[in-house]
């Protein structure tokens, strides 16, 4: 896996061996169409998973709050519920190991500022709390799992997930060896530009950012209002909330890697548990955080409720419908927006190389401020990566700054206009 020009993550393989049906690659993948979809793997792993929505797939419990117990809470984004689960998993000697991201030691001479690490101890668990919205991969901590006998924990977004899973199929010493899977609910995934742009619109140079916090808590806010934070490596930080960047709204999909426009799975369905943000009130105003956790394996529902029991978690039971409620706008991309995105490629898109299947039947019966957003979406994301190109290649970060801000209003006049905006925007939308 090598960096590209745009800052992600790829594959570094001869065309004919990326495309061939027949390579472990064409299996493993989670986007290739040769591989068994989000559905079929839930039903061979979760048989206990009876309760089934479309948004949260098969699960056993579900539950909303966070960690009672200190200092779980305190040191994540959210509830503190994925370190928790990890330590007690240690704890209890159900694991021996972690497979999780934490922050590059010295980013400058690494050349990357997050990678996957495998921790043993419960300490280490703790230097991997907190949201990581950059490029990674698995290859290291896999080949780890392989050399070093012994039972894993993976932690990872749903297609890394999925990825874990059919790589479990395909090889036995992975399947006997990576005993538990956490999910967590992913809007998409950025490049490493992205922090590059913060460094752009903080007024620092990326070669002397030493750290970098995504979401810094403050319990006095609420905890939907994200704050980005540079440590840099004389010792002093720069921050702002995301919402004063010219980039800051995540769903206008700045910096999106294309396979997310692609995929149709939010919360993990492949995950013996899944967490993420309540967002709905009154969780989303509480800066402390809290999470929502989706539990399909009857082993973790036994070790949450015990924790439940004796006061470490503050969690209450939820419905499916809950859970859909607080991802409502990933799941509307992910499943109104996809149908409409399959439309784009006509008749064809199931006979495309490479193309994934979908649990999505393709739609474009859905109103026309809606499909102005996802058409808007999806150039954002692409024109993002080649504006950003343009402007680090020229040394004028302000290209894309000025670029970035103008397309984030415009989204914005489709997203949220109300009123006198909404109307002369409904108005400049054809009629059906």
């Amino acid at each position: 896996m090598e960096f590209d020009t745009h800052g992600f993550l790829r594959p570094s393989a001869p065309r004919s061996w990326l495309r061939h049906r027949s390579t472990g690659f064409a299996r493993t993948c989670p986007f290739s169409p040769g591989a068994a979809d989000e559905d079929a793997l839930a039903a061979d792993l979760f048989p206990d998973a009876i309760r089934r929505s479309t948004g949260t797939g098969s699960f056993i419990d579900a539950y909303v709050g966070h960690a009672a117990a200190a200092p779980f809470r305190a040191q994540g984004s959210s509830g503190g519920m994925v370190s928790w689960v990890l330590a007690e998993l240690l704890r209890l000697d159900r694991i021996d190991g972690v497979a999780h991201v934490v922050a590059s030691r010295d980013p400058q001479q690494d050349g990357r500022f997050f990678r996957y690490r495998v921790s043993r101890t419960i300490e280490e668990v703790h230097e991997g709390a907190k949201s990581r919205y950059y490029p990674i991969e698995l290859s290291d901590v896999l080949r780890e799992i392989r050399d070093v006998p012994g039972r894993y924990a993976v932690v990872g977004v749903p297609c890394f997930i999925k990825a874990v899973q059919l790589l479990r199929r395909e090889d036995p010493v992975l399947r006997e060896r990576i005993v538990c899977t956490l999910g967590l609910f992913c809007g998409h995934m950025k490049s490493a530009r992205f922090i590059e742009s913060f460094a752009w619109q903080l007024g620092v140079e990326i070669a002397d950012v030493q750290a970098v916090e995504f979401r810094q808590k403050d319990v006095t806010r609420p905890a939907s209002t994200y704050t980005a934070r540079l440590q840099l490596t004389d010792g002093s930080s720069v921050q702002r909330d995301w919402w004063n960047l010219a980039d800051g709204d995540w769903g206008a999909g700045f910096f999106q890697s294309p396979a997310c426009n692609a995929c149709d799975d939010v919360v993990g369905e492949t995950a013996d548990i899944s967490f993420g943000d309540a967002w709905v009130e009154p969780y989303s105003s509480d800066g402390n955080g809290t999470n929502v956790v989706v539990i399909r394996s009857s082993e973790l529902a036994v070790l949450v409720s015990a924790g439940i029991a004796d006061g470490r978690l503050a969690l209450q039971p939820v419905d499916a419908e809950f859970i859909e409620q607080t991802q409502a706008a990933g799941l509307r991309q992910r499943r109104e927006g996809l149908g409409y995105r399959l439309t784009w490629h006509g008749r064809n898109w199931h006979r495309l190389p490479l193309t994934p299947r979908k649990r999505v039947v393709a739609d474009a019966h859905i109103p026309l401020r809606r499909k102005a957003i996802y058409r808007i979406r999806a150039g954002t994301s692409a024109w993002s990566h080649r504006v950003f190109w343009v402007a680090r290649r020229t040394g004028h970060p302000q290209l894309y700054v000025r670029w970035a801000a103008a397309t984030q209003s415009f989204y914005h006049a489709f997203s949220y206009s109300r009123g006198r905006l909404g109307a002369v925007v409904d108005r400049l939308l054809p009629k059906p």
